[in-house]
């Protein structure tokens, strides 16, 4: 199975030339099914996926409602025929600091084109791939300070229940695919393990670990260290503790971008 990022906030191949990046995150799962999992924030990782001769995707899963995940679908159902997986608080008006980060469009826009699947339980989108939905925290999550979303017209805090990732099963162990995270990396990885049975031995994607102070983030990887066989970490990770990454863990830690092909 071949995870290949076609949106992040760093292009690291030199070829093929045009390769763009953006801050945001999108991944195409290339399996028994393609499956896109986010679209990016503009039209940056459907150009990615154009350059890079990649198949079609059959899928569409959301990791959550921020526009930096969401923001590129529209270029994706205009053009094929997708089935869109996202939790419902996905498509709920969202704002960080007063601006609105949510999803660019409406529902009922994205609707005229797809077939939008609601779920807040893990559901199998394809053999072996499964999108997790909620996952409990049982331990601290990434949250955004001074935000909130609008349910029934009343404001409330944005605990991001929506945050949700995706597990791939293979012979290696689970391989784990996260937008953001923001349920917390410690939280989705056991959570994913409860769900599927086994281990999760890759890890790649936006880790959050930008809201992390240091010690959080020294603990985090001492717990990592011991339990996964490579971590390919972007987006929301933050350079400076991507470098930190790769100094601990050395060769279970790779430094990836728009363009990387991670096969597992």
């Amino acid at each position: 199975m071949d995870v290949v990022i076609l949106s992040d906030n760093k292009v690291v191949n030199l070829r093929p030339q045009g390769l763009k990046a953006e801050w945001g995150f999108s991944a195409l799962i290339k399996g028994k099914e393609t499956i896109l999992f986010d679209t990016g924030q503009t039209g940056v990782a459907f150009e990615n996926m154009l350059i890079l001769k990649e198949k079609k995707p059959e899928k569409i899963v959301l990791s959550h409602g921020h526009y930096d995940h969401t923001g590129g679908i529209l270029k994706f159902v205009r053009a094929f025929d997708l089935k869109v997986y996202a939790h419902p608080d996905a498509f709920l008006p969202r704002f960080y600091k007063g601006e609105y980060v949510g999803i660019p469009f409406r529902r009922e826009r994205i609707e005229y084109y797809a077939e939008v699947i609601e779920h807040e339980d893990p559901v199998e989108v394809c053999k072996g791939v499964i999108a997790l939905g909620y996952v409990p925290r049982k331990h601290k999550p990434a949250l955004l300070s001074d935000s909130y979303i609008v349910r029934n017209g009343v404001k409330e805090r944005d605990e991001i229940r929506d945050d949700q990732s995706l597990v791939l099963k293979t012979e290696r162990g689970l391989a784990l695919i996260l937008g953001c995270c923001h349920a917390g990396l410690r939280n989705t990885i056991e959570y994913a393990e409860e769900v599927v049975g086994d281990e999760v031995k890759l890890v790649v994607g936006g880790t959050h670990l930008v809201s992390m102070g240091e010690r959080e983030i020294i603990e985090t990887i001492e717990w990592l260290e011991s339990k996964i066989d490579l971590i390919a970490p972007c987006h929301c990770t933050g350079l400076k503790n991507e470098f930190i990454l790769k100094s601990k863990l050395g060769g279970k830690c790779r430094i990836v971008g728009v363009g990387s092909s991670i096969n597992f």
